[in-house]
């Protein structure tokens, strides 16, 4: 084969894997669990199950789980994986702290219905936070984001005014953490969820909290250190060794959330280092 005739396969397969990259990136970035319209939730708190209209004739599917008496509410942005049936076990680690604990699944997830993209799970969460402020005032709102959640949280609190934002193991942005994967491929072209967490951050007008494992595999530590000197009212915690899928199980964690909601944090006293 001459050198052109090599140059041209190259290019073929080089587009191929574009084209197939493109045509997945859904399946690499969601992960969901259909739940049967019928599937009973079973958990050991207080809850109820609830529907919201979406803009375009779908519905979004959530939980509520309430306390007698409240210090306020936490919507919980979950991850790219299984549907609140899992997620719902994390209620637990707010109602400890005095505060109920509110959660939708993304299209697609759950007993989620319509067609997921990015601006779809923007309208969406915005019908949900409007939903909660008939039981809350923005001033009794938490929004915590969780991985892939972290973006949209980060776009909510944007275009809102919550109590805080917390940010678990967020990305600079989804093309931020494709490039880590995928840098050879021209991403920017390819990818249809950019989720900028960068952007969004920067017009978030509450106390930012940001928490990272230092540990974290999937989603560098180095996003979380980058995102929190983009805005003076964010406080980055760090999680010594922690993973991606495990702070919970560090106290420190609690006790960061604990202060966080109950409006006693104090800056952990470290310096970070560049790495």
């Amino acid at each position: 084969m001459t050198i052109l005739e090599w140059i041209g396969v190259v290019a073929i397969v080089y587009l191929a894997i574009c084209l197939v990259a493109y045509y997945t990136q859904e399946f690499f970035l969601f992960h969901p669990e259909k739940l049967d319209k019928d599937f009973k939730y079973q958990f050991a708190y207080p809850h109820y199950e609830f529907f919201l209209d979406t803009e375009d004739g779908h519905l979004i599917n959530g939980l509520h789980f309430q306390l007698p008496k409240s210090k306020g509410v936490v919507f919980y942005f979950k991850g790219n994986t299984r549907s609140i049936k899992g997620w719902g076990k994390y209620a637990r680690d707010f109602l400890s702290k005095g505060f109920d604990f509110f959660v939708i699944d993304y299209r697609g997830f759950g007993k989620s219905t319509g067609r997921r993209s990015e601006r779809n799970i923007e309208l969406d969460t915005q019908i949900a936070y409007d939903y909660l402020k008939n039981y809350y005032a923005e001033s009794e709102i938490v929004l915590y984001g969780r991985s892939i959640g972290s973006g949209f949280a980060a776009s909510l609190a944007a275009s809102n005014h919550p109590n805080k934002l917390i940010l678990d193991s967020p990305y600079y942005s989804m093309y931020h953490l494709a490039k880590i994967f995928l840098p050879f491929l021209p991403i920017a072209s390819i990818l249809n969820y950019h989720i900028l967490t960068y952007q969004h951050i920067q017009n978030v007008k509450c106390p930012i909290f940001i928490i990272h494992g230092t540990s974290d595999k999937l989603i560098p530590y180095r996003h979380a250190l980058k995102l929190s000197q983009l805005n003076f009212r964010s406080h980055l915690i760090r999680i010594k060794g922690g993973g991606h899928n495990n702070l919970p199980e560090y106290s420190a964690y609690h006790h960061h959330i604990y202060e966080i909601l109950n409006d006693s944090f104090e800056e952990p006293s470290f310096f970070e280092e560049i790495f």
